[in-house]
């Protein structure tokens, strides 16, 4: 089990998220994303707007992908 906070992955908060697999913790990230989407917090959606415009670059959102499942895997398991 690994845990990263909200901010490590490209979020606005320290809120963190413990997951054995890198897909099942961006998961977790996406519904808290949602979930702050739906109580529109100024913070995330600042930071849900940086993610939709990498989004546009197919190449450039893969490498964010990637450098974020690099981070996730480099993590000792808690």
């Amino acid at each position: 089990m690994k845990t990263m906070t909200c901010k490590q992955l490209g979020g606005a908060c320290d809120i963190k998220f413990s997951a054995e697999t890198f897909e099942e913790l961006a998961e977790k990230s996406k519904l808290h994303g949602m979930e702050m989407f739906q109580k529109q917090d100024p913070d995330h959606l600042e930071a849900m707007q940086k993610v939709m415009a990498l989004m546009q670059q197919p190449q450039a959102m893969q490498a964010w992908f990637d450098t974020k499942k690099q981070e996730f895997d480099a993590l000792a398991d808690d």
